[in-house]
């Protein structure tokens, strides 16, 4: 089995990828954490961890805008990785998912007061490193039992590494009681080498250059254009919902995957939505889906409103759209309220299609 940094190389002399100052840098920490792993002093005996206090190493996150190669690293890293330092790999949302499964539990077992620590334990038990891809914090009842779980994990040598979109200090960004939250901030940093992933080649949103971000008309040609664009982006993992706080309120967001969400027209135009409810959305994923955007008349000039305070949020956020629409951008409003105000959209909508605006 070769290690991190040759199935990286192999990878680079075969053509598989092109050479990037960026990604080396990171497979350069992960190969060092590789070695830390593997040396005599850190592996020991497994079976002597939970008596024995191991020598504590510090693992590695990732982070950068979507198509760094963040998630190809962690998984070349855990690949290499012999079967005898025990590893789990799992999505950061999935996990969050257990957890709560395992915290609910022992609510009805009355154990509520150490259930934090025995989910410590035994994950523990289990594993020596936890790799975590997409870690993104957006849920209270997530932030809030974060600290006291990742505490404990460290303190039985638990390693981790992850990926992200977010930089560690952006997290949980905006959200209830955040104060309570920045421990476990400085948690992570303290635990984690913190790597920026940034680089002149976005690897999956170059291909949105290529196919397009405005499919139109509406009809099955544009939505298979649409879901392909959403399969490559999101590199065709299962999405997931997930739900964002908005000034006390929830934002319940149905489809999520890689940092993308996805959208019908009803679900952001339709509602009462306003200004702050689509900056949440916008700082949370880099890019965002809308489907069935139809032509707007005089009858629809609330949900023609919705739809410019839309953009113009996403647009100075420069978060990427891909859109499926009834029409062109200059055909789309055909009433006379905002026809003047809606001029402004039709020159964002133009400007976010732009090879500039994506490779930004």
């Amino acid at each position: 089995m070769p290690s991190p940094l040759e199935a990286y190389r192999d990878l680079l002399k075969q053509g598989d990828l092109r050479p990037d100052p960026g990604q080396q840098a990171a497979m350069d920490e992960l190969q060092r954490l590789y070695d830390a792993l593997l040396s005599s002093k850190a592996q020991g005996n497994f079976l002597t961890r939970l008596v024995t206090k191991k020598t504590p190493l510090k693992g590695v996150y990732l982070w950068g805008g979507v198509g760094r190669g963040k998630s190809m690293l962690m998984d070349l890293f855990f690949r290499c990785l012999p079967d005898r330092v025990p590893k789990r790999r799992i999505h950061f949302h999935e996990f969050m998912i257990e957890t709560h499964d395992f915290l609910h539990k022992a609510r009805q077992d009355h154990d509520s007061e150490a259930a934090i620590l025995k989910r410590a334990d035994a994950l523990a038990a289990q594993v020596r490193v936890l790799c975590f891809d997409e870690f993104h914090v957006t849920d209270i009842a997530d932030a809030m039992i974060l600290g006291r779980l990742f505490t404990a994990l460290f303190k039985q040598g638990v390693v981790i590494v992850a990926t992200s979109n977010w930089a560690p200090d952006r997290l949980y960004e905006g959200g209830l009681q955040r104060d309570l939250f920045l421990p476990f901030i400085a948690l992570l940093k303290d635990k984690t080498t913190v790597m920026e992933l940034h680089g002149p080649i976005d690897y999956r949103l170059q291909c949105l250059s290529e196919s397009g971000v405005y499919f139109s008309p509406l009809g099955p040609a544009s939505k298979k254009q649409a879901d392909d664009a959403f399969a490559h982006l999101t590199e065709g993992v299962a999405p997931y919902d997930e739900t964002l706080t908005v000034k006390g309120r929830s934002l319940h967001v149905e489809t999520v995957a890689k940092g993308t969400a996805r959208f019908s027209f009803a679900q952001l135009c339709e509602r009462p939505m306003g200004a702050e409810d689509y900056l949440a959305i916008a700082k949370n994923y880099h890019t965002v889906f809308l489907d069935g955007v139809p032509k707007l008349k005089y009858d629809r000039r609330n949900e023609a409103k919705r739809l410019m305070i839309l953009i113009d949020a996403l647009y100075d956020t420069h978060t990427k759209l891909v859109m499926t629409a009834d029409a062109a951008p200059d055909e789309l409003y055909q009433g006379h309220d905002h026809a003047f105000e809606f001029e402004r959209t039709v020159s964002r909508l133009i400007e976010m299609q732009s090879a500039d605006y994506l490779a930004g």
